[in-house]
């Protein structure tokens, strides 16, 4: 997600990234340096939701891209899943997806871009790894589907799929031992 702030701030667009830690959301403002605004929120919570859409608008141009970086998971065996595991996940990965989305679209340019974030686990079988897998599986399936409702409107909607990528949110995740199997 940062890199890709970066990027796009390094060709000219206007970045707002938001996550639930002001401090990693100041480090990441710093880090871009130009044409970023940084906003406290957690996905999972439509206020902040609001408050985010409300703070792009009042700039009054629009959003010409949405990507939906926010997500995670952690591991648990299918005689272990809890429904607050699940609902966790769900509620951070699907719910968060959607419910973004679906703020924003007031505010999409005609011809913008929707960019999801998947993972290569929606469709590699990853042992106690299931609830993550089956949440962004949901994540393509909104890709598909949206594609096809926001056509009329001329939006793209797209699926990101890079792979497993060294990040902080990365390390740690798998128990011992089996970290490879993420990076596989």
């Amino acid at each position: 997600g940062l890199a890709a702030a970066r990027r796009m701030a390094a060709e000219g667009a206007h970045v707002f990234l938001t996550g639930r830690s002001q401090q990693s959301i100041d480090s990441a403002v710093a880090s871009i340096g130009e044409h970023v605004t940084g906003v406290r929120g957690d996905v999972t919570d439509n206020d902040d939701l609001d408050a985010l859409v409300g703070v792009i608008a009042a700039r009054g141009q629009g959003l010409d891209i949405v990507f939906t970086n926010a997500g995670g998971g952690e591991y648990a065996a299918l005689a272990d899943v809890t429904p607050q595991h699940f609902l966790d996940t769900f509620i951070r990965n699907v719910g968060g997806t959607l419910f973004t989305v679906q703020k924003v679209l007031p505010i999409l340019n005609p011809g913008a871009s929707i960019v999801l974030s998947g993972s290569t686990s929606a469709s590699n079988g990853i042992p106690s790894f299931g609830v993550y897998a089956a949440s962004k599986a949901a994540v393509r399936s909104f890709g598909r589907t949206w594609a096809a409702e926001l056509v009329g409107r001329n939006i793209r909607v797209n699926t990101l799929v890079p792979g497993p990528v060294e990040t902080p949110g990365l390390a740690g995740l798998a128990p011992e031992g089996e970290e490879q199997a993420l990076l596989d």
